[in-house]
């Protein structure tokens, strides 16, 4: 799966959709989010069809930058079912965006499928 450029234009319509949405904001003159270009771009790949993963220039599209108050970039926001749940700033190693997509991967089966605990004897 390819990222998709977001807009202002386009970013309600696929942070709307049911799952989990990452979005790398970013500009063209910042470097650090040119050094996590690369990890977004294989965790874009290694999750095809279990996220959706988006770019967001906040120059470009300041109105949704200071809708979430991004005020350092690279910001890294992860979406679930259209709401921010997680923010994580400034360049990560990989495996601080894979743990933090996978909890919310892990949680959403039992979610979804409607699992209530048991009552005990």
């Amino acid at each position: 799966m390819a990222m998709v450029t977001l807009t202002d234009k386009n970013f309600d319509e696929y942070i709307a959709q049911p799952g989990v949405t990452l979005v790398d904001f970013w500009a063209e003159w910042c470097i650090p989010c040119h050094m996590v270009s690369p990890t977004i771009e294989r965790i874009a790949e290694e999750y095809s069809g279990k996220i959706t993963v988006g770019k967001l220039n906040v120059d470009e599209s300041q109105r949704t930058a200071m809708r979430y108050h991004i005020s350092g970039i690279p910001t890294i926001g992860i979406f679930q079912n259209g709401k921010l749940v997680n923010a994580l700033v400034g360049v990560r190693p990989q495996q601080a965006y894979v743990a933090a997509l996978d909890s919310l991967l892990a949680a959403a089966p039992a979610k979804e499928a409607g699992a209530k605990p048991q009552a005990r004897d």
